[in-house]
């Protein structure tokens, strides 16, 4: 059971990393710092005012151009190495006492699942980009924000749960990755349109021999 908890607690924070990684980060100092719940040694890591300030400040400017059109996307680029680091870094710091080769496992696991959720993120955020109207990409960012803080409580206080919530993430970020790619195929690819004489308005085809 034991077990069970450390792996919800980190492989949680370390799918909300590749979304938000500065709101995750202040989410694990202030709970730290707090006492929010009864945590291992291993998270003091995180309790330090210039970690907890830090990552408020930039969950601020995150915030802020994460309801840009465009802008988010020039984010994400930016963050395409940032955030599964991130999540590698937080995978190991909340496994506590391990032997390295457990470490590098849960850092690549850590990592692996950042990035997942990373360029999930990205993907979607392109693809509602594509669209003339900004109302998506609002509610795109507001989801985002209520999902990495949903889900770092939960994290926190229900660990299991927080592993069910990995699995079924996994399962909608394979979906969503094809979702992407289709629309963005949609959008991008040419329409193909029938050879016409000139002259014509009938396709050559359809001309008699």
């Amino acid at each position: 059971m034991e077990l069970l908890i450390t792996l919800g607690r980190t492989l949680g924070f370390s799918l909300a990393a590749g979304v938000n990684l500065y709101a995750t980060v202040a989410i694990l100092g202030l709970a730290a710092r707090f006492g929010w719940v009864d945590l291992p040694s291993q998270y003091e890591a995180f309790n330090n005012e210039w970690i907890i300030g830090a990552s408020l400040l930039l969950y601020v400017v995150e915030f802020v151009a994460d309801k840009i059109p465009w802008l988010d996307s020039l984010w994400d680029g930016v963050h395409t190495l940032v955030r599964p680091i991130g999540g590698a870094l937080i995978a190991v710091a909340t496994l506590g006492d391990a032997s390295p080769s457990v470490e590098a496992a849960a850092a690549l696991v850590g990592g692996t699942l950042a990035a997942g959720s990373h360029f999930t993120k990205a993907g979607t955020r392109v693809a509602a980009n594509a669209s003339p109207e900004p109302f998506s990409n609002w509610a795109l960012s507001l989801v985002e924000d209520v999902f990495v803080v949903g889900l770092g409580l939960i994290a926190l206080q229900y660990p299991l749960i927080a592993l069910a919530v990995v699995a079924i993430a996994i399962v909608v970020m394979a979906l969503s990755v094809r979702w992407v790619w289709r629309r963005l195929k949609g959008r991008g690819g040419p329409q193909s349109r029938p050879v016409e004489f000139a002259g014509s308005s009938e396709p050559a085809s359809s001309k008699p021999i």
